[in-house]
């Protein structure tokens, strides 16, 4: 019986809580369905309502959770379907399976592109780029001067750039 006595409160005070639904949600149809919700949850409610001492509060206290859950699901939803990047915390840090083919087709083309240059030009820029070698020390090992590693390194990267943007 404890829920007729509810639904007659929510009756009586049916237009406040509109109003109090409205200025919470921003939207007077979501504030109607909310109320509506309101109404099925208490009108439903098997719980031992012989503890709710003040009506007006609690039906107010239901209709306000209701609303925070909308609010809540609304950004949820307006989150996942606004097209934005989901937060660090959903995405899988690993490259997806089409990023690791095309990585490794590229790795495949710059490998065959630098199998195409001459080995002292090669090597040059192996030590280089991957490597991280001074001119001198690449000098050095190559037993040639700094101008002419600069040559060849210059000489391997046109020859990569070239290759590569031919095969696009």
């Amino acid at each position: 019986m404890m829920a007729g006595r509810l639904t007659a409160t929510f009756h009586d005070y049916y237009a406040d809580l509109v109003r109090y639904l409205t200025r919470r949600t921003g939207d007077a149809g979501r504030a109607s369905d909310i109320a509506q919700e309101t109404y099925v949850r208490i009108a439903s409610s098997e719980a031992d309502m012989s503890a709710v001492e003040n009506d007006r509060a609690y039906l107010y206290r239901v209709a306000g959770n209701l609303a925070v859950d909308s609010l809540r699901r609304e950004y949820r939803q307006s989150t996942w379907l606004s097209g934005e990047e989901p937060g660090d915390d959903l995405v899988d840090p690993a490259p997806s399976p089409e990023q690791v083919a095309i990585g490794r087709d590229d790795l495949r083309r710059l490998d065959a592109v630098l199998d195409g240059l001459p080995p002292k030009a090669r090597l040059a820029l192996l030590l280089f780029r991957v490597d991280g070698l001074s001119h001198a020390e690449i000098a050095a090992r190559l037993g040639v001067s700094s101008s002419m590693v600069a040559k060849y390194i210059g000489q391997a990267l046109r020859h990569c750039r070239d290759a590569m943007w031919q095969d696009q």
